[in-house]
């Protein structure tokens, strides 16, 4: 799955549009390597937003790609 898609799918950002912008801006990070909203994100990979405020760090736990929105958190697990 796109990591843009996978953004949208997990809700972790809102819209799928916002996601590609903020992996064109270079603020996706996976796996310590910037990357673009077409990487194929696989289960394990490491993901990092930067944002002006915070940064959110987290594990891909599954890949779906339909998924009901309260099960959504189940994609991925927060990272210190």
């Amino acid at each position: 799955m796109r990591l843009d898609k996978f953004l949208k799918v997990s809700r972790i950002i809102k819209r799928r549009t916002i996601a590609n912008e903020v992996c064109d801006a270079k603020k996706a990070i996976v796996n310590g390597k910037i990357a673009r909203a077409s990487y194929d994100v696989k289960v394990g990979d490491i993901i990092e937003l930067r944002f002006e405020s915070k940064t959110l760090k987290f594990k891909v736990e599954s890949i779906k790609e339909v998924i009901k929105k309260e099960d959504a958190a189940t994609m991925y697990t927060p990272v210190d």
